[in-house]
């Protein structure tokens, strides 16, 4: 092969690899509206909430399948490996992060939580053909630094003993999520769509355990608006980019990118008046911007992208 044409495939694996990660940011921009969303959805139990959410997105993802002229049901025929990653990262994530809100205090349930980006990148570097620089790891610890900040809002975090189930059930929340993405990058044969099948299975767990923990509470009004915009987006259309995303773009980046979720959620919260601005916002936001730039470099380089 000519050295012209090296250079032609080299930059088109380079485009390809930036798009997909855009494509993959697109679930950190939906995720970031959860918070409001949430807030508009009432008295709605968590689990009945995530039953509901999720089924929105099953059927969402089969009416795209059948006006792509597929079945509804066609990729439920997965490998077993792909089932129990996809439905133990889905569901897993969340019943170990509601789990987390009833047995520790919400700030540092949150700040366990959010270790999943950093630990995406870290755990990025096990992957083949995956390497991880300095500008990954310290765009890393710059957005967790900015979370830290946010969550707790420049206060102090106190970890106390009577808590340590719900802090171990938080950190679960960030190794199964980092996990599931990371792993995902295996199960490259797996199409998309299937993130469907994943999603109705999640969904009748959840139903099962609201069952079990929870009773029913009927939304009203615009809350089953909330709810519907739930399952189109953070709770629905936002796995199936972040599925694309994790198995073509740049997995170290979105990593990194991820710690936006918590900023833009904040910055929602200010712009429909149900948080304050102040310095610890701005800083924050300051250091979570500058490591995600820092992180992503080498997908705006001339030089050859990472596969």
């Amino acid at each position: 092969m000519s050295v012209v044409a090296a250079s032609a495939v080299t930059a088109t694996d380079r485009g390809s690899i930036r798009r997909a990660t855009a494509v993959g940011a697109v679930a950190i921009v939906m995720w970031s509206t959860l918070a409001m969303l949430t807030t508009l959805s009432g008295a709605v139990p968590p689990f009945q909430l995530v039953a509901m959410a999720f089924t929105v997105a099953f059927l969402v993802g089969s009416l795209t399948a059948a006006l792509r002229g597929r079945g509804a049901f066609q990729h439920f025929r997965q490998p077993t490996a792909a089932w129990l990653l996809g439905v133990g990262g889905l569901f897993g994530y969340h019943f170990c992060y509601f789990l987390a809100l009833r047995l520790a205090p919400p700030v540092e349930a949150n700040l366990l939580n959010y270790l999943w980006p950093l630990l995406i990148v870290l755990f990025s570097g096990l992957l083949p053909g995956e390497r991880l620089g300095w500008p990954h790891a310290l765009g890393a610890l710059s957005g967790l630094a900015g979370t830290v900040l946010l969550v707790t809002g420049g206060g102090a975090v106190a970890i106390r003993p009577e808590f340590l189930a719900g802090y171990a059930s938080a950190l679960a929340c960030g190794v199964i999520w980092s996990g599931y993405s990371v792993l995902n990058r295996r199960f490259g044969e797996v199409p998309t769509e299937a993130v469907g099948a994943f999603c109705l299975a999640t969904a009748v767990l959840a139903a099962l355990c609201h069952a079990l923990f929870e009773t029913t509470v009927t939304p009203e009004g615009w809350q089953w608006l909330a709810i519907l915009a739930m399952g189109l987006g953070p709770v629905g259309a936002a796995f199936f980019v972040w599925d694309y995303g994790c198995k073509h773009g740049d997995i170290r980046s979105l990593g990194v990118l991820a710690y936006a979720t918590p900023m833009l959620s904040t910055l929602l919260l200010i712009v429909s008046g149900r948080a304050q601005q102040n310095w610890v916002v701005w800083t924050a936001c300051a250091l979570i911007v500058g490591g995600a730039v820092l992180a992503s470099r080498d997908l705006f380089k001339g030089g050859s992208a990472p596969l």
